[in-house]
């Protein structure tokens, strides 16, 4: 058997590198069918390639074994990323939801994210790159500024991409596949901001993960959903805001869900400018949805 990395998959079909760079088309084993297992582009795999079209002989290859995975990401599905980039823009509107989940999904996999604000050249984009940088802070997320069109900070942006696998992720319009063009001269196909309903029109129909020297990055279609489907002790939530953890022993209770419980220090912080405020409300919500979630585990 030979190794390889799964670079994209579709319709049943899985291309998959080898070291030397050479690419072949496999099929998955039954047997991961049964085992309940999806191979997803970045796994590290064990292969037989097909012997070509000649009679009697297996035209597509298998896929042996999936070798075991660094990390998964439900959404985009894929598999081993050590950095998570999340595209944000001016427009369409950022959905900072979106981004706090991703956050938390990033952070349960140790993964490293990166938040990248696109379209830096645009109307807007001051105001949300210092919203970003305010309300991140405290997680200690680092927040870049790019533009895929005056290719500011581009370069920059290259530098932390070296030495991992990276995703690219976010809403469809954010420039994703835009900014991996201007990126690498790559030739992805892009689309525009729907004028009526503001919104990106998802052309990245299919996860595929390419390779620049030291650099591998997944692009990935973009998605307005995200939920944390995992069911844990909301209790628990409060492990992915890096902005509290100066204050858990400060707490009047022990354990605090930082909710409504009297003599929280976290939400005095927030009052005192410490957290930002529009993150912990949206912490709030998602609380409120761990704890339905953990009510009804059992249903």
């Amino acid at each position: 058997m030979m190794e390889g990395v799964i670079v994209r998959g579709r319709g049943g079909f899985y291309t998959v590198r080898d070291e030397a760079g050479q690419e072949y088309v496999l099929r998955a084993k039954k047997k991961f069918r049964r085992q309940k297992v999806t191979p997803l582009v970045g796994d590290r795999v064990l292969f037989t390639p097909g012997e070509g079209k000649e009679e009697g002989k297996e035209e597509d290859g298998w896929v042996e074994e999936i070798l075991p995975r660094v990390s998964q990401c439900p959404r985009p599905p894929v598999a081993n990323v050590s950095i998570l980039c999340i595209v944000v823009a001016p427009a369409p509107e950022p959905d900072w939801m979106l981004v706090d989940k991703l956050l938390i999904f990033a952070w349960k996999q140790h993964i490293r994210p990166l938040l990248i604000l696109n379209k830096a050249d645009l109307p807007g984009a001051e105001e949300a790159a210092a919203l970003a940088k305010a309300m991140y802070a405290g997680a200690k997320v680092d927040v870049l500024c790019v533009s895929a069109k005056s290719g500011e900070n581009t370069e920059r942006l290259k530098a932390c991409l070296s030495g991992g696998v990276c995703c690219f992720s976010g809403q469809s319009g954010v420039g994703k596949s835009t900014l991996l063009n201007a990126l690498f001269g790559l030739s992805q196909e892009t689309g525009d901001i729907s004028r009526k309903i503001q919104r990106g029109k998802n052309t990245t129909r299919h996860a595929e993960l390419f390779s620049f020297g030291d650099i591998r990055v997944i692009d990935t279609p973009g998605f307005s959903l995200l939920e944390l489907d995992e069911v844990f002790d909301p209790v628990l939530l409060r492990d992915y805001y890096p902005e509290f953890a100066p204050y858990e022993n400060a707490c009047r209770f022990s354990p605090c869900y930082h909710g409504s419980e009297p003599g929280c220090a976290v939400l005095r912080a927030a009052g005192e400018g410490a957290v930002h405020p529009a993150r912990l409300e949206r912490y709030h919500i998602l609380l409120a949805e761990c704890r339905q979630a953990w009510r009804e585990r059992y249903d």
